[in-house]
């Protein structure tokens, strides 16, 4: 018989294999007797944590660097978060409605996820609908299920078949060209 881990991380109580000591190593309670077998009991582990399901959460951006230990903050379904300004936030994940200005480095709208707002980002990819000011200055990613409206400015763009962009688009968020006077540029032709 083997033994499974338990679930949401809580141990089985075992009144044969007593709880370890300070002084006692983990894992290292004794040699109580076992009820199964003579074998000793090895100790019980919480379970690994599961990795998300595409349905639930967005992948991550394939060409999107990953920081390790940066923050993120998650939306989940069903939440509204109106009337905000998000700042040092190095992932937003949409699962619900959020209503901010927002300036962060990658932002990631799930299929049911709703942003409605102004973002200034580097990676953006979504799978469900923005609507606002958003200014991608990397790469914008707009998936088959992903509707893009309003003042959009990126670096690169990538649209999936069924993608929807729509409003005012430009391209260049990363590299503004200078303007320059009209006198100038007949400096630049002659030359």
């Amino acid at each position: 018989m083997t033994m499974q881990p338990p679930f949401f991380g809580k141990r089985p109580t075992d009144s044969a294999n007593p709880r370890p000591t300070p002084s006692q190593p983990h894992g290292l309670s004794g040699s109580a007797p076992n009820s199964v077998g003579s074998a000793p009991v090895a100790p019980a582990q919480a379970p690994a944590p599961s990795a998300p399901t595409a349905s639930a959460t967005a992948a991550p951006l394939s060409g999107a660097p990953t920081k390790e230990g940066g923050s993120k903050l998650t939306v989940g379904p069903n939440i509204k978060l109106k009337g905000v300004e998000i700042t040092d936030c190095d992932t937003l994940v949409v699962e619900g409605t959020v209503e901010a200005t927002m300036d962060s480095r990658v932002m990631q709208i799930t299929e049911i996820g709703a942003f409605k707002g102004s973002a200034e980002i580097d990676y953006a990819e979504i799978h469900g609908e923005f609507n606002g000011d958003l200014t991608v200055r990397e790469k914008l990613v707009i998936y088959s299920t992903g509707r893009v409206s309003g003042k959009i400015r990126y670096g690169k763009v990538v649209i999936q078949e069924g993608g929807q962009l729509m409003g005012d688009i430009q391209f260049g968020a990363a590299n503004r060209a200078e303007v320059l006077p009209p006198s100038r540029m007949g400096l630049l032709n002659a030359a």
